[in-house]
């Protein structure tokens, strides 16, 4: 259920990322090696979902996408994409990836999320449910700091901002088959994927899960899950230097 026009909503991700960035730690890829990490992770990531877009005649489904990607000094163990490819990795999850091919299964992922509009169909229910289903113009104009929060909420930026609406368990399938295609046409090797949900699930020892957790609900079956989608995964993976 996909109510509102991708364009509004990559027109509002413009103005919250934005946002979100002047009020954060943002860590400069000039100078630091894991922001450096990062945005190359990153660019790949894009690479290769813009080459299997033109590849597949799709291209014009990435009109309006204006990819960013930054790492953020927060603590939190997380990583979201707005629309229009938004991209933000916190530090605190870089524990739990240990390595590029993992964190380009994060990415991956993320931004399948955003590619599949996932994020809009949370949007709607969110207005649905919380303001009455109103244009997005309207909930704007009306009840700005209620219609940011679940903007907010709906592309897992952080509870601070409102309640977060976790994927559900189609989404998660969805995003995972698709974010290891881009993992593994990026030259990473998206085996990787699973050694991180199996450290993800330890980072939350028995407390409160990582907020990507939150946003993600991981059944017990994810990683066979994940065991299934590999072989078709593959079929897409050539190494490149610092693929492993």
């Amino acid at each position: 259920m996909t109510l509102l026009p991708e364009s509004e909503l990559q027109s509002m991700a413009t103005i919250e990322y934005q946002s979100f960035l002047s009020k954060s730690k943002v860590v400069a890829s000039t100078s630091n090696r894991d922001a450096d990490m990062v945005k190359r992770v990153g660019n790949r990531i894009i690479r290769a979902v813009e080459a299997y877009y033109a590849e597949k005649g799709m291209s014009d489904k990435l009109s309006g996408f204006k990819w960013e990607v930054n790492l953020v000094d927060d603590a939190t163990v997380n990583a979201w994409c707005m629309p229009g490819g938004k991209i933000v990795v916190y530090t605190g999850i870089l524990p739990i990836t240990q390595n590029e091919a993992a964190l380009a299964a994060v990415m991956g992922h993320e931004v399948s999320h955003a590619l599949l509009q996932h994020g809009n169909q949370r949007m709607s229910q969110g207005l649905l449910q919380q303001l009455g289903g109103v244009a997005l113009a309207v909930a704007v104009s009306n009840k700005p700091a209620e219609t940011q929060n679940l903007f907010m909420g709906a592309y897992g930026v952080g509870t601070t901002v409102g309640v977060m609406l976790p994927f559900s368990r189609n989404h998660e399938l969805e995003a995972d088959k698709w974010g290891l295609i881009f993992t593994a046409k990026a030259g990473y090797n998206p085996q990787e994927a699973i050694g991180l949900w199996e450290r993800m699930e330890k980072a939350s020892n028995g407390q409160k899960p990582p907020e990507f957790l939150s946003t993600h609900p991981s059944e017990g079956r994810r990683i066979e899950k994940l065991k299934e989608l590999m072989p078709e995964a593959l079929k897409y993976y050539q190494p490149m230097n610092g693929g492993k």
